[in-house]
């Protein structure tokens, strides 16, 4: 009989629990309670990350998995070069700084906070100029030989150790390549062959060129010592425009890319070990032209590209015994009319939410069950635009406009879960007014008064009366709020009013006493939604262009207490919601208008990244 401690030294445990990480890993466990074996079992695939800000293609890409660069790049048009660039951190993606010379078919390499590019065209020239990235801003650096674009590069080759090979001067593709130092470029020993839009991996002592294009598209495959080039065996499926990451010339990963046989676009992914390219599991979507970073064949990551469509995805594709499910939005169930401006704060969780008031101005209330909704009893005073706190049970609102136009009220209700009841008033009447707290901790702030005049006003309410605080650093109307009267964040919302509008990103903290200024949102939005706490908010899309409607977004951003970066966007571009709130991990979406600026009853349900290990049933057979 096979003696399996003898084996792998450790013996069968039983357990009423399944194992952590830490204790399963090379374990094998006996559940008393299941009566199964159980193991933990290494996972390949890819997750969905944050959506990049923009849809973009033919950009470039540089950093690890979890600390990602994208910079460069078209954003559609023909000549839509970009100067801006992009940070992710494992999650989602926000702002950095902006490049000097908008330009795509950038080569790049390095890390998040010490990166480089060099090459690439637009939007009619080639360009030989290099660029280096700190984490914070750009510098220029020692220019290339010759000007090119659709060079390959050593993705984790960086500011001080740059490398770059083949390309297109204009004459058509070159072998050439060239090694960086920190300050200048110098040619060294080329490639076997001419060759563009090749991935590539590695560093510039140890790299990897794939695919691209020879005179046809290829699956040549060579590795590069610092020194000379050699062949490794080929891909087995010739590509160009691919997404290509790795960690040497002993690990490597190229994602989708580009053929003119059918199907054009790939989901292909290979990876190689040292020895052989083998298959990998596919990426979600079809893509060329894309983003890449990463550290190794089992932790990499590729963002935007074509689809031919200009995409904003994010795929992270990983090896390890934790399985990733990506933060998505998913259909709830409608509410049964169509209103939006129901209240710009959080009320209520993802499976009992609130959704009340609207326009045009209505008294009706809506509980969500997670599935349905139902109507229940209706407010005192109809009104839309005003400020909510609470849960679905212990729900409030104040202000807004209770008769159509500019009509801002001080009027308090509170609901109980089955009838609403008036209280004291706020000291100042204003709509779209942000709020946060519960019905005996309430926090109301900004909006705007008689006049659509922008208020920077807050009060707090301690279950009998309102109390004028210290004001906003910046006055806004149509801003979002979250969280409790002592930890609050308001975020987004237009510093002036009547138009034209002043849509920004602000964001401030209150803490029971004042506001400070935090870090602003990537793209300033108003009537958008909120849900979460001061250290854990999610911006649901919203309406970044008041001046030009309708201009919905279904960008939704998280926030961590200090920045806020991309998540998962929602289905439907909507602003103005009705009823939102939870979570970063459990959130919905109600009501509002979409992009033709019709009211509607949608509501889209928010569920955050999580992690999980990849627990098996072993078979006793």
């Amino acid at each position: 009989m096979t003696d399996y401690k003898a084996i792998v030294g450790k013996g069968i445990k039983v357990v009423t629990t399944n194992l952590d990480n830490a204790e399963g890993e090379g374990q094998i466990w006996f559940n008393s309670v299941t009566g199964e074996f159980k193991d933990i079992v290494n996972v390949k695939g890819y997750s969905t990350g944050g959506n990049l800000l923009n849809s973009v293609s033919q950009h470039a890409g540089a950093g690890l998995q979890t600390a990602a660069l994208s910079a460069f790049g078209r954003l559609g048009g023909p000549n839509a070069a970009r100067t801006a660039s992009e940070e992710y951190n494992g999650s989602g993606w926000s702002s950095g700084g902006n490049a000097s010379t908008a330009r795509w078919d950038v080569a790049s390499g390095g890390p998040q906070t010490s990166a480089i590019f060099y090459g690439g065209y637009g939007p009619s020239t080639r360009h030989n100029s290099t660029e280096e990235y700190n984490g914070t801003s750009f510098s220029g650096g020692g220019n290339l030989p010759e000007a090119r674009n659709a060079m390959g590069s050593a993705r984790l080759a960086g500011e001080t150790a740059g490398l770059g090979s083949g390309g297109n001067p204009g004459s058509g593709n070159v072998a050439n390549t060239v090694e960086y130092n920190g300050t200048s470029w110098s040619e060294v020993n080329a490639m076997p062959y001419s060759n563009n839009y090749a991935g590539g991996g590695g560093t510039q002592t140890s790299a990897m060129s794939f695919g691209g294009f020879t005179t046809a598209v290829t699956t040549n495959s060579v590795q590069y010592d610092g020194t000379n080039w050699t062949a490794t065996p080929s891909l087995n499926t010739a590509r160009e425009s691919v997404q290509g990451a790795g960690a040497s010339s002993e690990d490597g990963i190229m994602m989708g890319g580009y053929t003119p046989a059918s199907p054009s676009y790939l989901t292909l992914t290979e990876a190689y070990d040292g020895t052989s390219w083998s298959a990998q599991p596919t990426l979600p979507t079809a893509v060329t032209f894309a983003g890449q970073a990463g550290t190794s064949s089992s932790a990499a990551v590729t963002f935007g590209g074509n689809s031919p469509s200009v995409l904003s995805s994010t795929f992270e594709f990983n090896s390890s015994t934790n399985v990733i499910t990506g933060a998505s939005w998913a259909t709830g169930g409608a509410i049964p009319d169509s209103k939006r401006d129901g209240g710009i704060g959080s009320v209520g969780t993802q499976t009992a939410g609130l959704a009340f008031g609207g326009e045009p101005v209505v008294a009706e209330t809506y509980e969500y069950d997670g599935s349905s909704w139902t109507d229940t009893a209706n407010m005192g005073t109809g009104r839309r635009s005003g400020a909510s706190f609470g849960p679905q049970t212990a729900a409030g609102t104040a202000g807004g406009n209770t008769s159509a136009g500019d009509s801002p009220s001080t009027v308090y209700e509170t609901y109980d879960g089955s009838s609403w009841s008036e209280g004291p008033d706020l000291g100042t009447g204003r709509n779209n007014v942000a709020g946060a707290g519960t019905t005996t901790a309430s926090l109301a702030f900004g909006g705007a008064g008689p006049g659509s005049t922008v208020k920077n006003e807050t009060e707090e309410y301690n279950g009998s009366s309102w109390s004028e605080q210290n004001n906003l650093n910046a006055g806004r109307t149509l801003m979002a709020g979250c969280g409790t009267q002592t930890a609050a964040v308001g975020f987004g919302g237009s510093t002036t009013s009547p138009g034209p509008y002043t849509v920004v990103g602000n964001t401030e903290h209150y803490d029971g006493t004042s506001w400070t200024t935090s870090n602003a949102m990537s793209e300033g939005r108003g009537t958008l939604g909120a849900a979460g706490t001061q250290t854990a908010a999610l911006a649901i899309a919203g309406n970044p262009d008041f001046n030009n409607p309708p201009a919905n977004t279904n960008i939704c951003e998280i926030y961590n207490g200090t920045s806020w970066a991309s998540t998962a966007s929602m289905a439907n571009p909507t602003a103005g919601f009705r009823g939102t709130g939870g979570t970063t991990s459990s959130a919905y979406a109600a009501g509002g208008f979409d992009s033709s600026g019709n009211n509607t009853g949608r509501t889209e349900e928010f569920t955050g990244e999580s992690s999980a290990l990849n627990v098996v049933t072993v078979s006793t057979s």
